[in-house]
């Protein structure tokens, strides 16, 4: 069986490992083994990160809305409570961004959290 010789095959490989590096600090952008290593690394937190970014912005939207809901008398658990008894169903999300841009309507909230918890 004759020789295969593979040049063309690795180096579209390598290139595409080095085109990945792209931006990369010394010789991790230029040299294939160390770009490799790299890469996977890079991909690795990638992939970590994607699942990260949805705690990260949990905590961040349970974090203003703790400080608006103080702002109105009451703690985050117990505004969370009240919702949810009172039959209001409004995400993390939405109540944080109305505690940022919409303070009226969230001081509403509040107070149909107050009363839901009174009774």
């Amino acid at each position: 069986m004759p020789r295969v010789k593979g040049g063309t095959v690795t180096r579209r490989r390598r290139k595409k490992v080095i085109k990945l590096a792209k931006g990369y600090y010394g010789s991790k952008h230029t040299l294939y083994k160390v770009a490799n290593q790299q890469v996977m690394k890079s991909l690795m937190y990638a992939f970590r990160d994607r699942r990260q970014k949805k705690r990260d912005f949990r905590k961040l939207w349970i974090t203003r809305i703790n400080a608006a809901a103080r702002m109105n008398g009451l703690s985050y658990s117990r505004l969370m409570h009240g919702l949810s008894v009172a039959g209001i169903e409004v995400n993390r999300k939405m109540l944080a961004e109305l505690a940022v841009s919409d303070e009226k309507a969230f001081a509403q909230l509040a107070d149909a959290a107050k009363q839901s918890l009174a009774k």
